[in-house]
């Protein structure tokens, strides 16, 4: 997922929460929201050991790589391109989660 996209999806969610409630949806995602650029750091650090996607909230996906060692290193060097995407796409889905929590 593009940045542009990303905050185009973000946008458009903020915007279907009531205005008394931005304020808390604000606060809320600015805690909960992973920052892509960390995602990558630890991909290309940690990346065989999954924690790339622990911190982005895909433990399925952390285990497995923690059990393959980063399927090889072969999956751990793919997701140095795919990493940034999947943190955008977890932040879009947390935003989501809080429009549902704040109704």
């Amino acid at each position: 997922m593009n940045k542009l996209l990303y905050l185009q999806n973000v946008k458009s969610i903020r915007d279907s929460v009531s205005p008394a409630n931005r304020e808390i949806f604000d606060v809320q995602l600015a805690g909960r929201q992973k920052d892509p650029t960390v995602a990558l750091i630890l991909s290309l650090y940690t990346g065989w050991f999954g924690l790339d996607r622990f911190y982005i909230g895909d433990v399925v996906l952390g285990a497995l790589k923690l059990i393959t060692l980063g399927g090889l290193v072969i999956w751990a060097i793919i997701d140095w391109f795919l990493i940034m995407g999947a943190a955008r796409r977890a932040n879009v889905g947390i935003a989501g989660e809080i429009r549902q929590f704040l109704g």
